[in-house]
């Protein structure tokens, strides 16, 4: 899409990646969603493969998944179904490629088998998170799917409502994935990573949490907002590293509309900072 600009074409992954249809790109992204897929709605649903992705148990899936956080004990939650049903679920659609699971960094409570718990400890439970491998994925069965009905009727004020509320979340997590790559890609002549993506324990979550060969970790957070981020990001971050036990080599900010100049005037040469244009390195 050599047309956009940087900022354009990130937005139009964060939902079309990964579609097989020809766009007919309009000049906002409200516009292009209007004509490629609420007007072509039908032609749409008739390319998602294997069909019976659309039927239960498989959509009520596939929607808790686009709409909740990932986690794999809320996913069966949301979508009302028992541990055994839900894992045999998510290994079909793991089988698929339609879906991939991350486990949880995060260290075992215990250390070892006879150590006892505080009280608030004893029911939580250390869970993996589920992602869409295409965006495209990821917005049908947040945005599109649970609105098919009225769709199908002509009734477009639901879904508009739906994704004015939502929009940024959904486009928040492939800017954290892209994120991700861009950090691998930019380390991978110093110091290649052997570990990436976001991380979540019982204290915090983390869009970016990264170690290198030679150990170091590599800790960030994505913004995906309509303006500058200034330096009490960089706070809030360091302070959740503290809360977490987190000892970290560099911090990382990733910005679609670029930082504050304080931010950018900060000389720790351990802060990273990365906006729009730097991801054209993924190119």
């Amino acid at each position: 899409m050599p047309n956009l600009s940087i900022e354009e074409a990130l937005e139009m992954f964060a939902i079309f990646g990964g579609t097989h249809i020809a766009l007919n790109l309009k000049s906002s992204i409200d516009n292009t969603i209007l004509e490629n897929i609420v007007d072509n709605y039908r032609e749409l649903e008739r390319g998602i493969s294997p069909s019976y992705l659309l039927e239960k148990p498989y959509r009520d899936v596939l929607v808790a998944i686009s709409r909740g956080d990932g986690k794999v004990l809320n996913i069966f939650k949301r979508a009302r179904l028992s541990e055994t049903v839900g894992r045999d679920i998510l290994r079909e659609l793991r089988e698929l490629d339609i879906i991939y699971v991350t486990p949880s960094r995060e260290r075992p409570l215990k250390t070892h088998p006879k150590q006892k718990l505080k009280r608030h400890l004893r029911s939580y439970r250390i869970q993996s998170k589920v992602y869409f491998r295409e965006p495209f994925m990821r917005f049908w069965f947040g945005f599109v799917e649970p609105y098919r009905r009225e769709l199908s009727e002509g009734n477009t004020t639901k879904f508009w409502k739906n994704f004015k509320e939502h929009k940024e979340r959904s486009l928040s997590l492939t800017f954290e994935q892209l994120s991700n790559d861009l950090i691998e890609v930019e380390f991978q002549k110093r110091d290649p990573l052997i570990q990436k993506g976001n991380h979540w324990d019982r204290y915090s979550e983390f869009d970016v949490l990264c170690l290198t060969s030679s150990r170091k970790i590599l800790l960030g957070e994505c913004k995906y907002k309509g303006r500058k981020i200034c330096q009490n990001e960089l706070s809030k971050l360091k302070e959740k590293a503290t809360r977490s036990g987190i000892v970290v080599d560099n911090y990382i900010l990733f910005s679609l509309n670029g930082f504050s100049k304080k931010l950018l005037q900060n000389r720790d040469k351990n802060l990273l900072l990365f906006e729009a244009k730097d991801f054209l390195k993924l190119l």
